[in-house]
């Protein structure tokens, strides 16, 4: 417990001072939603990243397991639609066909429904964080092609669905069509334009290929304990 008041504490430090450091530097650099075209070069766009991170494997994977910076780990049986969600005080299991039927396996917190419920949010946005390149041709997402001194980039918006509906990431890539950054339009920042780097990816055991790293303001996002199964 000791140990879970620390985290809590030092996790309360970071967020504050990222808070601060984007309400000091939001009237600087936020930046308004660029303009993009629906059609055939914004879906082909989408198309050439799944390709390059090999979107078939993905559709294949039946397991994914992962820890979000330190902090959750996570246990997503695809293939069944359930996720184990877990930390140094809990574990729950989410169905994530339907969230009445999920259950708590062992917690030191007797309220099981709030729990429940931060689990549902912790997982929406930590597999986000992780996978995030993988959703961009699903149903729910508005795609636009942005153009820019040159360099086409991605817009998406995701219509409906997950935790934020509404909230848009513009997708920058390299040469071979791998994501390298997005900046993001979400509704819990209010600055728009937030740049968060991706890289160190890596080819998983299923063949999916999965970015390990991200970066906000220069602050690590790490994933560990990636695993992948067919």
């Amino acid at each position: 417990m000791k140990r879970f008041l620390k985290i809590i504490k030092v996790t309360g430090i970071v967020v504050l001072s990222l808070i601060l450091i984007l309400v000091i530097t939001g009237f600087f650099v936020s930046e308004d939603l660029p303009n993009g075209k629906k059609g055939p070069e914004a879906d082909q766009l989408a198309q050439q990243i799944l390709n390059e991170l090999n979107y078939e494997a993905f559709e294949k994977t039946k397991i994914i397991s992962w820890t979000f910076a330190g902090v959750h780990s996570y246990e997503w049986h695809k293939h069944k639609n359930y996720v184990i969600v877990s930390s140094e005080d809990y574990k729950v299991k989410l169905d994530l066909n339907d969230y009445d039927q999920s259950e708590v396996i062992s917690s030191k917190d007797l309220d099981y429904e709030n729990l429940i419920e931060t689990s549902i949010r912790n997982f929406n946005n930590d597999s986000y964080w992780l996978m995030a390149p993988y959703k961009i041709m699903e149903d729910s997402v508005e795609r636009r092609l942005v153009k820019k001194d040159g360099k086409k980039s991605l817009l998406i918006t995701f219509i409906s669905g997950g935790t934020t509906p509404g909230d848009s990431y513009l997708w920058e890539v390299d040469e071979n069509h791998r994501p390298t950054s997005f900046q993001m339009w979400v509704s819990i920042i209010p600055i728009g334009g937030i740049q968060a780097k991706w890289k160190d990816w890596v080819e998983t055991q299923s063949g999916m290929i999965l970015s390990t790293k991200k970066s906000v303001f220069g602050i690590p996002i790490e994933i560990t304990n990636l695993k992948t199964s067919l």
